[in-house]
């Protein structure tokens, strides 16, 4: 099992002077632990859940942009971009040049979006959840297609592209991975199945997860796809201390052996990697617990594999 980093919260003390250096730091401690990748969340306003929409939020692949020029190992991507927020043709060069410039470090993460509220603030279209996952089935097959370095046209109903040109290529091949988010049973894990490299999952406990897992596998053999092929990734919070219990900010933390079993038992239900919130990511002392945690972690295999 891999184990990833997903940065969600910026309103760190001193902000906006501090974001740069604070963020450009967990980036190096993540990688330093041997993290495998870091993630950013693409919104425009915080979501509820985590705070309030006027606390501070960066754009996403500027962040991913400058992650990049802080790290040289660890694999970079938005969970998820909403389908509704950039155009398929500039998103694909937008990853494209993220993956140029990272050494082929970038990953496409990708959904149908649901934040009305920072759609509505910022003017950008919010059609109906319907319309939503066509463009989303449209995306996904203009990037393949950019990412083949296929120029030709791509007519769709929602999209029309004349010429689909992405020079340079992506650095990575065949190509950046791409990974969607959600867990919808009839509409995105079937074009987990029909487009994706990955699927992402939230955390909803090893017996929903396997049922998802399962569902997924369905997918893959109606449309003919290996199921093994695609990874499955979950995102879990797990917050780390050297003994666990309740930290004085009143946050519940996790031994390095509680986090273990939890990732072990994510194993079992079916997930290959998992995408850990960390409540403490700013203390550089817990990537020394990470980094116990990535190593007892890394042979534990997905069940079914």
């Amino acid at each position: 099992m891999r184990l990833g980093l997903q940065v969600s919260h910026f309103s760190w003390p001193g902000a906006p002077v501090s974001i740069g250096p604070t963020f450009g730091r967990i980036a190096r401690d993540a990688e330093a632990a041997g993290m495998a990748s870091l993630w950013v969340m693409d919104h425009f306003f915080q979501i509820r859940g985590i705070g309030p929409p006027e606390l501070e939020m960066l754009e996403a692949y500027t962040t991913l942009g400058f992650a990049a020029a802080q790290t040289s190992r660890i694999e970079l991507g938005a969970l998820v971009t909403g389908v509704t927020y950039r155009h398929p043709g500039i998103l694909a060069k937008t990853v494209t040049t993220l993956d140029v410039l990272s050494g082929g470090r970038a990953w496409l993460g990708i959904g149908a979006a649901w934040n009305e509220e920072e759609h509505r603030g910022l003017g950008v279209p919010f059609p109906p959840v319907a319309e939503r996952f066509e463009r989303l089935d449209e995306t996904l097959r203009i990037v393949r297609q950019m990412f083949a370095g296929d120029d030709g046209p791509f007519h769709g109903r929602h999209y029309t592209l004349e010429r689909t040109l992405n020079s340079p290529q992506p650095v990575r091949r065949p190509r950046p991975p791409i990974l969607v988010g959600g867990m919808g049973r009839r509409k995105t894990l079937r074009l987990v199945a029909t487009h994706a490299d990955a699927s992402n999952f939230f955390d909803v406990g090893p017996d929903g997860l396997r049922a998802t897992c399962e569902q997924l596998r369905d997918h893959c053999a109606e449309v003919g796809r290996e199921y093994a092929d695609i990874t499955k990734t979950v995102l879990t919070r797990i917050s780390l201390s050297d003994r666990g219990g309740t930290a004085p900010s009143g946050e519940r933390t996790m031994s390095v052996a509680e986090a273990v079993d939890k990732l072990g038992a994510l194993a079992e239900a079916g997930i290959d990697d998992a995408i850990l919130g960390m409540g403490n990511q700013t203390d550089p002392e817990v990537y020394a617990l990470v980094a116990e945690v990535v190593r007892q972690v890394a042979g534990l295999r997905a069940e079914g594999r």
